[in-house]
């Protein structure tokens, strides 16, 4: 049920406000479902350049000197476990997603519609982006350990110690993992919230159809 919306009266597209924010709500819901549906299979990460899940800046500095000595293979599969792990995690996050979602106030519903092609998306990802993380980091972890990039991490920063003049690492993968797996769904789902927009072939639902049909 939205939140912050009273019964104010039709104007401009002659939609409601309430209208328009369940519209966009709906609009969420469709493309988290389809961000689910692409980032939630084998390489659905791995193999989309403008979300797969790279080496931390932080651990950059162990990334040279393990190569030099011969540790290039276990890199590369760390950053491929790091993306399987995202991959396998993602479905978890729907009814997290979902949920919050149904929790979005939409007292600015006019000017959100009127934004830009990801206006929704964004305005989204700034109110719950933590509180997402939060909840979706305990599956996260549980993946990682199942995937073993827990492992790969770990062996990396023990083969990393025996390295001359080497430094100590304090990172946490798990919390990475989590926070880039976000920003990728986030990502998807704003190409997802832009299709819809932008494209009347993507509104699925007699409500997208209004809504976004509506918006000249």
């Amino acid at each position: 049920m939205l939140k912050g919306l009273g019964n104010l009266s039709n104007s401009g597209s002659g939609l409601s406000d309430a209208k328009i924010g369940s519209g966009l709500q709906e609009a969420l819901k469709v493309g988290t479902e389809n961000a689910v549906v692409q980032t939630g299979t084998t390489d659905g990460f791995l193999m989309n350049q403008a979300i797969k899940i790279l080496m931390p800046k932080s651990l950059q500095t162990i990334e040279k000197p393990l190569r030099m000595v011969g540790y290039g293979p276990q890199i590369d599969e760390f950053i491929v476990g790091m993306n399987r792990a995202a991959e396998k995690a993602v479905p978890f996050a729907k009814d997290i997603f979902w949920a919050a979602i149904g929790e979005m106030s939409f007292d600015d519903a006019r000017k959100i519609l009127n934004g830009n092609d990801t206006a929704a998306t964004d305005y989204f990802k700034s109110k719950t982006s933590k509180k997402l993380q939060t909840a979706f980091l305990p599956s996260v972890k549980e993946v990682m350990d199942q995937v073993g990039v827990n492992r790969q991490y770990n062996d990396l920063v023990g083969k990393y110690k025996d390295v001359p003049f080497s430094k100590n690492i304090a990172f946490d993968v798990n919390q990475y993992v989590t926070e880039k797996a976000t920003d990728g769904i986030f990502f998807v789902v704003g190409q997802e919230e832009k299709k819809i927009r932008t494209n009347p072939a993507a509104r699925a639902t007699d409500l997208l159809k209004e809504v976004f049909g509506s918006k000249k």
